[in-house]
């Protein structure tokens, strides 16, 4: 599957991919092929955006059928099986939009939009590779930047703290994998981003590795080691994405997954979270967040909503 990442990228020739949740599909191809696959995407995009962001009608699934799916998750993390699970969801809304006019109304540092089955405005990086040394930018922690000393609170929070330090540990190990020399350069910065209907604060870690010069035809194998990504399952994460696929109960297909590119000498990828599916005529966003023992049910339901936003 991942055979001819590793042929396009070993021999310099620029592409994209994209892959499912897991890393088990995955979607590659010469940059000249895009508009044969009605495939668009950008990354870092510093075009000025005339959308204002706004947050679309929304029906999400009930507060009781949530709740019970968190004391599941809780019941496994008494039971030592799990310490942190990211739990999604999906919510039907309703847009006038095309998918293709939210991919170009959308405002976001990652977009990705395929065909019109599902578009993507993430904020969070997954791996870069420059000059031998990969970088990973794990992002866990939201708060609504309305409330009195938000990033104060968010920051000395114990229980927003040991989850973000799971994801650090987890993505130490995971680069160590790959690569040596694993370093934490900044632990716990904050970002900002707009949903229209309030304003989010999301706490973010940079962590970077050495790799072999011959990572180019490697690629194959570094994803599929590193995949899923540690922000959006979980740890222990073996047994954490197997809880995953029985709690939730629904298919998160490229949601979660990854997308990326290699420009003929560096790589540069994202998590595929702010995820819109178009299935027949519905149109389903996928959102969630880290549950641990300390979570509140209701404070994690209303992040999933807050979370439900076009850029």
């Amino acid at each position: 599957m991942f055979d001819r990442l590793n042929s396009l990228i070993s021999k310099g020739s620029p592409c994209f991919f994209y892959t499912d949740f897991q890393g088990e599909k995955l979607f590659c191809c010469p940059f000249e092929e895009l508009e044969k696959h009605d495939i668009e995407f950008s990354f870092e995009n510093q075009i000025p955006s005339t959308n204002v962001p706004h947050k679309p009608i929304y029906t999400p699934v009930t507060t009781a059928s949530y709740h019970q799916k968190f004391k599941a998750v809780q019941e496994e993390i008494r039971n030592g099986n799990t310490y942190l699970l990211n739990l999604t969801q999906p919510s039907f809304i309703q847009s006038k939009y095309t998918l293709k006019e939210i991919y170009l109304m959308a405002h976001a540092p990652y977009k990705l939009r395929v065909k019109d089955e599902f578009v993507c405005f993430s904020p969070e990086a997954f791996i870069t590779i420059e000059d031998n040394t990969i970088h990973t930018y794990p992002m866990k922690g939201t708060i609504n930047a309305s409330i009195p000393n938000a990033v104060q609170n968010i920051l000395e929070n114990q229980k927003e703290l040991a989850e973000h330090t799971m994801i650090v540990d987890l993505l130490r190990n995971d680069l160590g994998m790959v690569a040596d020399s694993i370093k934490v350069e900044k632990f716990r910065f904050i970002t900002t981003i707009e949903t229209g209907e309030k304003k989010l604060y999301q706490v973010s870690s940079h962590i970077s590795g050495k790799l072999n010069h011959d990572w180019k035809q490697k690629i194959g194998e570094i994803l599929k080691a590193l995949l899923p990504a540690g922000s959006i399952s979980g740890t222990p994460k073996k047994m954490t994405v197997n809880l995953i696929h029985r709690i939730e109960d629904y298919d998160r297909g490229a949601f979660t997954g990854i997308f990326g590119y290699f420009d003929g000498k560096n790589l540069y990828s994202a998590v595929a979270i702010r995820f819109i599916e178009k299935k027949n005529t519905d149109l389903i966003y996928k959102s969630g967040g880290g549950i641990t023992a300390d979570s509140n049910w209701e404070d994690e339901y209303r992040e999933m909503i807050d979370k439900i936003y076009i850029p």
